[in-house]
């Protein structure tokens, strides 16, 4: 009988768990919360990325990085080598498989507690049997679990903005290297081109055919170009080691670089609209409204629990010696005497409004990155196409002019080697122009998904490209 009278307990609140049953079911997903972010790889970036969690799929990961290290890299393939090699993106996949282990704990019920008692007084035995469930958490679950799947879709979102930074920073890189590697090629150029001029003009000094002054002047000129050569085989190393810790590789030697950069695009791309991007297409926007979402329920839940957070009912089930046994409930719950949960809630309260502020702050600077990082692609566009359509052509010009007058006898040869060194100036700058808009556009294309890192536009300064013509 008086276990009928238990059962019957049960039986009347199992309908009312019963949603909550169903949650307590919940587990863990099998790509831990990779799929959102494979999707933005793909949509984004074209590209693939893959969590190493096991040994098989650190084999995987070190087979495709082997096979993309065999060719001369280009912008898209160093961008695929780093989402899969770079550890500290790995340590930014693992961090979701945190937060979705914290979602599926809050979606599973509190385990009940069972408590037993025996209790003897003379020849009389008491058997106690307690079992206990924390309704406050019960009734909190769902908010709790909603809180919680806020903060997943917050992380996917901050890991993806961290995946984007690291494509755009990738670029980058591989624009500076590509950029260095040319440029300490026309620097050694210039250097050779120095160097036999002054082994000339030591020559003539000797045969009494030159001044000191003029040997002394080539001499300079070598020492300069030496010293620039020198510059630039350091820039091209550390543009090199830049781009292997991006790609996580030990070594800047393992992997191959073009010898030159892309060709500069003929037009510029239309402007975009600035106001549909900033407020749909940006991942950090989301990421923000995901975080006010999930302060908003935060706050919520700290409105309903403030006085059942401590809430507990308790089944009893107790037998004595010859007594009846004893069936029935018991609810406990805090007597808010001294804290009524205005903290927890004013606290809950500043965090949404922090949250709501930061978001609307987001939304401002969204727009103005986009303006800038436009005007900064299309002006890098202006200068390197004034490089390639005018300075370029006219430096040639310049020195087919000149070559013809040292054929004809009228200059002699330092004045065609000085104008070697100055097309060679002509060259090393257009080919930073050509550098900047490459990075100008990677700053661009994040400025279209998140927040760029805008560097102020360095405009490559003219070389005086008629100043051979004087000689």
């Amino acid at each position: 009988m008086h276990h009928k009278t238990l059962r019957t307990h049960l039986r009347r609140l199992l309908p009312a768990l019963a949603p909550l049953l169903l949650g307590a079911c919940a587990s863990l997903g099998p790509d831990g919360g990779m799929a959102a972010l494979q999707s933005t790889a793909k949509q984004q970036l074209q590209a693939d990325v893959q969590a190493a969690r096991t040994p098989q799929d650190q084999s995987l990961i070190a087979a495709r990085v082997a096979e993309l290290l065999q060719q001369p890299l280009s912008a898209d393939t160093a961008v695929q080598l780093a989402l899969l090699n770079n550890r500290g993106l790995q340590a930014g996949f693992q961090s979701l498989g945190l937060v979705e282990a914290e979602l599926v704990q809050a979606s599973r019920l509190p385990n009940p507690g069972l408590r037993l008692g025996r209790l003897k007084q003379g020849d009389e035995r008491e058997i106690e049997r307690t079992l206990g469930f924390d309704l406050g958490a019960l009734i909190s679950l769902p908010l709790r679990r909603k809180q919680e799947q806020q903060r997943l879709v917050a992380t996917q979102r901050d890991v993806a903005l961290q995946m984007l930074a690291l494509a755009a920073d990738t670029r980058k890189a591989f624009y500076l290297a590509v950029a260095a590697q040319q440029t300490a090629a026309y620097r050694h150029d210039a250097r050779e081109a120095a160097q036999a001029a002054a082994e000339l003009a030591r020559r003539m000094q000797q045969a009494g055919n030159w001044s000191a002054l003029d040997q002394a002047r080539e001499q300079g000129f070598l020492a300069e170009a030496r010293l620039g050569a020198l510059q630039a085989d350091l820039a091209q190393a550390r543009a090199r080691e830049r781009l292997a810790r991006l790609l996580g590789l030990p070594d800047a030697e393992t992997f191959k670089l073009p010898e030159r950069l892309p060709d500069l695009p003929t037009q510029v791309e239309a402007r975009p609209s600035i106001e549909q991007q900033a407020l749909q297409g940006r991942l950090d926007l989301q990421a923000a409204r995901a975080r006010l979402e999930a302060s908003a329920r935060g706050l919520g839940l700290s409105r309903v629990t403030r006085f059942v957070d401590a809430l507990e009912l308790d089944l009893k089930h107790n037998s004595a010696s010859e007594a009846p046994r004893q069936t029935g409930f018991e609810i406990g719950f805090e007597i808010p005497l001294f804290d009524w949960g205005e903290a927890r809630v004013a606290r809950a309260e500043a965090q949404y409004l922090q949250d709501a502020h930061l978001a609307a702050q987001a939304v401002i600077e969204a727009r103005s990155e986009l303006r800038e990082a436009y005007e900064g692609y299309r002006n890098a566009h202006e200068v390197a196409r004034h490089y390639r359509d005018e300075l370029l052509p006219l430096a040639r010009r310049v020195s087919q002019e000149q070559l013809l007058r040292y054929n004809g006898m009228f200059i002699g040869v330092f004045e065609l080697l000085a104008d070697a060194r100055t097309q060679i100036g002509t060259v090393s700058a257009s080919i930073e122009a050509l550098r900047d808009f490459w990075i100008a556009r990677a700053d661009l294309d994040l400025a279209l998904v998140g927040r760029p890192a805008l560097a102020p536009a360095t405009t490559p300064a003219a070389p005086n490209v008629t100043r051979s013509a004087a000689h």
